[in-house]
């Protein structure tokens, strides 16, 4: 019988993937309406996601659990202002928040040391992700119908970037992208 940890951790697995497609969506929404620095800002988001379910999947293999990896929902694709996909991001990154400390909880709950140390990392991610959404959202607020305004933001922040990998980051299967 499987652990509630190893459950939530298959689970996530189809979360991360299914935050993927939904940024691909979005990414791919941004595109469509000429906004080529939303769009990718989104697919590089799309990318994290995919690499935290490889990570996942490789922390499921390389601790003998079974290699779930279950289907994702449809994403939503279809937006009528572009505030909306970034408010749909930040809500799915407080849900991914919720659902990282449950994995947290019942880690420490089942005296999984190994476990909760693993997800301490995606703790911390959690923190600059919602930031990160947060402070877009903002942004796109304050630019109002001005979406161009936006554009020139993640300029700037690209170009400040320091960029790297981060070498705290657990493996992902297959490797990172």
């Amino acid at each position: 019988m499987a652990s509630d940890f190893t459950a939530l951790l298959a689970d996530q697995v189809g979360n991360e993937f299914g935050a993927s497609q939904q940024y691909i969506a979005v990414a791919a929404w941004f595109e469509q309406e000429t906004l080529p620095e939303l769009a990718g800002f989104f697919y590089q988001q799309a990318v994290e996601e995919r690499n935290h379910a490889m990570m996942l999947l490789k922390f499921q293999m390389d601790t003998g659990r079974s290699a779930a990896l279950p289907g994702v929902s449809t994403p939503r694709s279809d937006f009528s202002a572009p505030v909306e996909p970034v408010q749909l991001a930040l809500a799915q990154e407080r849900r991914v928040t919720e659902q990282i400390t449950a994995l947290a909880n019942a880690a420490r709950a089942e005296s999984d040391y190994q476990a909760e140390q693993f997800m301490q990392w995606f703790l911390k991610e959690q923190v600059e992700e919602v930031s990160s959404m947060n402070d877009l959202l903002k942004v796109i607020e304050h630019a109002g119908s001005n979406v161009l305004l936006v554009e020139d933001y993640l300029t700037r922040q690209a170009a400040k970037a320091t960029g790297g990998v981060d070498p705290t980051a657990p493996p992902a299967a297959g490797g990172a992208l």
